[in-house]
């Protein structure tokens, strides 16, 4: 099968032939037909993940249709349409994962960091951490939900009741979790790099309220902000900009050093706090509130060969809501 492969950090992924995954014990063999390029690919390509599986095939938004199923593997059928999300397995043991905590597993394994992923033709991934998805929207459309959209989801769940929130960086996520917000009756504040019209413009086409530079204070106090943007200096701007009692959120798996800040502006209630991974509850939650939002995701598509680029463009903040690896097309 085609794969495109990373064989050492902060090098290009090489697409290549390789050989097909065969599905193990309680594993089902599912064949690609698109997946989503997150920033974490980014980062782990980037070596700022330093624990990758090497050689990897990264990419942990896959979609495609169960072609076999290993041993014990149950739940699924063949030609059903499903994803794989980045949580790929935990020890189903330990206090966090029987606690409702597996995303806190110490011995987790991720989809495209641990376990091969799905910029490749075939992947194999754990019965238990594949999920159905809903219907309306394409392979290459449902591709965002499934980090983008969860992850996100995780996030929002951590802001409780707020109802004016802050989103700073407006991309895959910010764009699926606005029109949740929006389904919801919450108020989205969209806060993007200084001068980005199209992430502004993506903004308010998708609910927000209003959109502006990340330096520039909301014209209302937030009761939460999420930070999806993996700079640190976002936090002590989102700290000013919420309220008293008010919650920041840090979203991404890796961020740059967060500076030092006046005590004043975390005084009065206010707290930091960040989201790590997913469980297969907020999937499940998420996957079945996205239809009755309806989400809709706008993509920027990709060939397998053009998985480089894709990442550059991420890298350069040259992408516009998700950027999709049309693998059935190659």
């Amino acid at each position: 099968m085609r794969a495109a492969v990373l064989d050492r950090p902060r090098a290009d992924l090489i697409v290549r032939e390789v050989n097909a995954p065969s599905p193990g014990p309680g594993q089902v063999l599912v064949r690609v037909s698109a997946c989503g390029v997150c920033r974490t690919d980014l980062h782990i390509a980037d070596g700022e993940l330093t624990e990758p599986k090497l050689p990897l095939v990264p990419g942990h938004q896959v979609v495609g249709t169960v072609v076999q199923a290993g041993p014990g593997a149950g739940g699924f059928s063949v030609g059903q349409r499903v994803g794989i999300p980045w949580l790929g397995w935990t020890c189903g043991t330990c206090a966090f994962c029987t606690s409702g905590r597996e995303n806190l597993c110490a011995g987790a394994r991720f989809t495209g960091y641990h376990i091969d992923g799905g910029f490749a033709e075939y992947a194999a991934a754990d019965a238990r951490f594949t999920f159905a998805l809903p219907q309306g929207l394409t392979d290459l459309e449902a591709a965002p939900l499934l980090c983008g959209g969860l992850i996100g989801y995780r996030a929002l769940r951590m802001a409780g009741d707020a109802r004016r929130i802050g989103f700073y960086g407006f991309g895959s996520a910010a764009h699926i979790l606005a029109q949740v917000c929006r389904h919801q009756g919450r108020e989205v504040y969209a806060f993007t790099r200084p001068g980005d019209a199209s992430a502004r413009s993506l903004a308010l086409r998708t609910g927000a309220v209003w959109a502006g530079d990340s330096g520039v204070s909301p014209p209302v106090p937030l009761e939460a902000a999420i930070i999806f943007a993996p700079d640190g200096a976002l936090v002590p701007l989102a700290l000013s900009a919420v309220d008293r009692g008010g919650l920041v959120i840090c979203a991404g798996i890796h961020m740059s050093d967060i500076p030092s800040f006046p005590y004043h502006i975390l005084w009065e209630e206010r707290s930091v706090r960040s989201v790590a991974n997913l469980t297969r509850a907020d999937a499940e939650e998420f996957l079945s509130l996205a239809p009755q939002v309806p989400v809709r995701t706008e993509i920027e598509v990709f060939p397998l060969a053009g998985v480089n680029e894709a990442l550059g463009r991420l890298r350069s903040g040259k992408i516009t809501g998700s950027a999709v690896i049309d693998v059935a097309g190659r």
